[in-house]
């Protein structure tokens, strides 16, 4: 049969993508959650539908294979690749290209990720990073009732009957996609969504801070390691985050207590001064507002896991 996997997630610490190919780290900018997934497998080819929540989200895709979004639903806009435009959009990636996006609302997507790089259809090329453009309202709303309607029907097929019908389903895709791209115009948003120095330097941020989990890294110190004026990555992360790289560099740090916190640190104070949070009072309400509890009361937590 060709049944849909189904994951529901509530529980911010336990959230963890099913989606193969596709390696996504996040931040949720709320408290609580709602997510779900439901992931349809077929042979060379995996559609994913998701219902996300708000956070900031970062994915790589896997080697050798070729990935389409769009969204499902229309909403407040996702901040992709560092623009902020939704409609009538849609993404590709290849080979180990990687995105960011930040989600400030709970958003509908869909990505199909191909198992294999998919060449000879006319689609662009997407380089180091995915590439973002604008297609007809038409398409796009044609590609969700698509996969609305694989997605309802997959699983009345029976064992003899699904390897006809995926064929015939990833055909439907392909052709799909074909037509979003076959209407794709020029616009300015997407020139600068698919700016690639920009989103060098932001990659390159992200590595540096991805390299030093263990304690806070600095302004100073990371326009060293990066390369870059502390304005120049205040300018991409702006753009690809939408805050101020002080302000996500904090968000950072809260977000490393919390992971030390849960994994049974010695105390609360030690725990917040090895990452910068001097005033402990301040620290104690960016924690609270942020996770919704006090920071000791993560650390007890941990102590009865």
């Amino acid at each position: 049969m060709l049944a849909p996997k189904r994951f529901h997630f509530t529980d911010l610490d336990q959230y963890r993508t099913a989606v193969r190919n596709l390696k996504v780290e996040f931040t949720p900018l709320v408290r609580e959650i709602s997510a779900e997934q439901v992931i349809l497998n077929l042979p060379g080819c995996d559609i994913n539908f998701a219902k996300s929540f708000p956070r900031i989200a970062d994915g790589q895709l896997a080697e050798n294979c070729t990935a389409v979004g769009f969204s499902m639903d229309d909403g407040f806009p996702i901040r992709f690749n560092g623009v902020e435009r939704d409609q009538a959009a849609i993404v590709i990636g290849s080979s180990g290209a990687a995105y960011s996006t930040v989600e400030r609302a709970e958003r509908k997507f869909t990505s199909i990720i191909f198992t294999q790089e998919v060449q000879n259809r006319g689609w662009p090329r997407a380089g180091s990073n995915w590439k973002a453009f604008e297609t007809s309202v038409a398409a796009q709303h044609g590609l969700r009732e698509l996969v609305r309607q694989i997605l309802s029907t997959s699983a009345t097929f029976d064992a003899c009957e699904a390897g006809d019908a995926s064929s015939a389903i990833r055909e439907s895709l392909l052709a799909g996609i074909d037509a979003a791209f076959a209407h794709v115009v020029d616009s300015r948003w997407a020139f600068h969504a698919n700016d690639l120095e920009r989103f060098r330097i932001f990659r390159d941020i992200q590595e540096v801070l991805s390299g030093n989990m263990g304690r806070p890294v600095y302004s100073d110190e990371l326009a060293r390691e990066v390369g870059a004026s502390v304005r120049t990555m205040h300018e991409a992360i702006k753009r690809y985050r939408g805050m101020s790289l002080h302000r996500y560099l904090r968000l950072r740090r809260l977000w490393l207590v919390r992971q030390r916190l849960l994994a049974g640190a010695h105390s609360v104070k030690a725990c917040a001064l090895a990452f910068g949070f001097w005033h402990l009072g301040d620290f104690a309400r960016s924690y609270r507002l942020q996770f919704g509890e006090r920071p000791s009361d993560t650390l007890v937590k941990s102590r009865l896991q």
